[in-house]
């Protein structure tokens, strides 16, 4: 069977009260991404040709962060949830094929899911199509009635219900498939002859039926992607469940996570196989991660690439690029605009800032590299800095291939120091130093004979003569 055109419309317009916070609801993150923002991806995910989302409360904001993702329709008064969709009427009002009408602060919903609500709703001919869950405690929900064939004959919110529906356990989750064309239709008859005053979208699922038309139930896996967020309690039950979904993805695609509780991955991170995260684990952004690299304890690593073969413990990475085989850590900061080669060991309390490294070099301990390019096959001694601000703006130091800086080494930018030259330790260079070239840069050592005693000497006087004066 062909499957229809497919349109999306989001109602992302309510304010959000419960979340008691200044960012708009359907903005709150679930696993570093905003609620909306999943559910446009399930929409992506199923190709839409066009996405609606209905906006009202913190518009601007909304529409400053989907950007051309989707279009939008302005909701000014929040009239109930009939009348967001009625919104998108002059929008996809007379466009043939089916709409799916999502809630923004539904984050757990599939695509999966979502298709499969589309098969059902087509070859059951139904108009209407209500996405459902069964759940052992449906207090306060709609309950899905349905006749003797399985169609969905009406839903009956709580208030009510007959005793017998009460004992329904398949609820209303708030999601609908419809044909278009019908759905409109529909919604210019709903009243709101109730005591809000508001206009309902389920009052089309009763408009619908007395016309004669199929209405259907898709019921839902996990009733777990039903979660609407409307406050902080659900927004970490649904961070909860999202946290599981994506660690359970990488594992069955290859990645070996030794503590899934202690590991925090968020939605758009990628891993390739075989890679093992250890526990206290956070992966952030849009990091992506290469095939067999060992990540963690405790690595905090945000919007950075990461080859294959690297290993990362205990630091943070940030808007960094580590090459393959590379190894980072303990206790190292990647900052932004950090770029290494391959085979580039960054050892412990090492910081590098703006700075590339070529292919094999050596920063091992206690050194801080910024605002730098450094060639292939370099080695840093302990304690070697990059001297980049001169108080006003920052400079470029360039090491160039095969050299050695030894250990407390002040490269004093703008600087360059030649290919295969060597920087002895303790030194303070200012001035180029050419391929080849040897560099000492320090004060001539003065040996005072026995001074040492005579100042200990002079010290444990004084001491003494402060103690018989208190």
């Amino acid at each position: 069977m062909k499957r229809l055109k497919i349109i999306g419309i989001v109602l992302a317009a309510g304010q959000g009260k419960r979340m008691k916070s200044k960012l708009y609801k359907v903005l709150h993150p679930v696993c570093g991404k905003p609620m909306v923002g999943h559910v446009v991806s399930a929409l992506e995910s199923l190709q839409t040709a066009r996405t609606v989302v209905v906006v009202g409360h913190g518009a601007e904001a909304v529409q400053a962060y989907l950007g051309e993702k989707a279009e939008y329709a302005l909701q000014e008064q929040q009239l109930g949830t009939g009348h967001a969709v009625l919104q998108a009427k002059p929008l996809v009002g007379e466009e043939e094929g089916l709409t799916l009408v999502v809630c923004g602060d539904t984050p757990l919903i599939s695509a999966e899911t979502l298709e499969g609500m589309i098969k059902l709703h087509q070859e059951r001919g139904a108009a209407a199509t209500i996405l459902t869950a069964d759940i052992d405690q449906p207090k306060g929900y709609g309950r899905i009635i349905r006749d003797k064939d399985g169609f969905v004959t009406k839903i009956v919110e709580e208030k009510d219900c007959t005793p017998e529906e009460r004992l329904v356990k398949e609820i209303n989750t708030g999601t609908y498939c419809f044909d278009n064309r019908k759905l409109f239709a529909a919604l210019a008859q709903v009243k709101n002859d109730n005591a809000q005053n508001e206009y309902y979208i389920t009052d089309v699922i009763g408009i619908l039926n007395a016309q004669g038309e199929r209405i259907d139930g898709y019921v839902l896996d996990d009733a777990s992607e039903s979660i609407g967020v409307n406050d902080r309690i659900a927004l970490s039950e649904a961070e909860q469940s999202m946290r599981a979904r994506i660690n359970r993805r990488h594992m069955l695609n290859g990645v070996s996570i030794i503590d899934p509780a202690a590991t925090y991955i968020e939605a758009d991170v990628t891993i390739g196989s075989d890679t093992v995260l250890y526990p206290g684990t956070v992966l952030r952004g849009g990091t992506a991660v290469g095939e067999a690299a060992v990540i963690g304890p405790q690595a905090d690593i945000v919007d950075s690439k990461i080859g294959s073969g690297v290993t990362v413990k205990y630091s943070v990475l940030q808007d960094a690029v580590v090459g393959d085989g590379s190894s980072v850590g303990p206790f190292a900061y990647l900052r932004p605009g950090a770029d290494l080669g391959q085979n580039v060991k960054i050892g412990d309390f090492v910081e590098i800032k703006n700075a590339k490294l070529g292919d094999d070099t050596k920063v091992s301990h206690l050194s801080y590299i910024g605002d730098a390019e450094i060639g292939k096959n370099v080695n840093f001694g302990c304690g070697a800095i990059t001297v980049n601000y001169d108080g006003f703006n920052k400079q470029l130091t360039e090491v160039e291939d095969d050299a050695f800086v030894g250990s407390n080494v002040n490269l004093i930018a703008p600087v360059k120091v030649g290919k295969g030259a060597y920087v002895v330790a303790g030194s303070t260079i200012t001035q180029n130093v050419e391929p080849g070239d040897l560099a000492i840069a320090r004060e001539r050592q003065t040996n005072k004979s026995g001074y040492a005693d005579k100042l200990r000497a002079k010290f444990a006087a004084k001491k003494a003569a402060s103690k018989k004066q208190s």
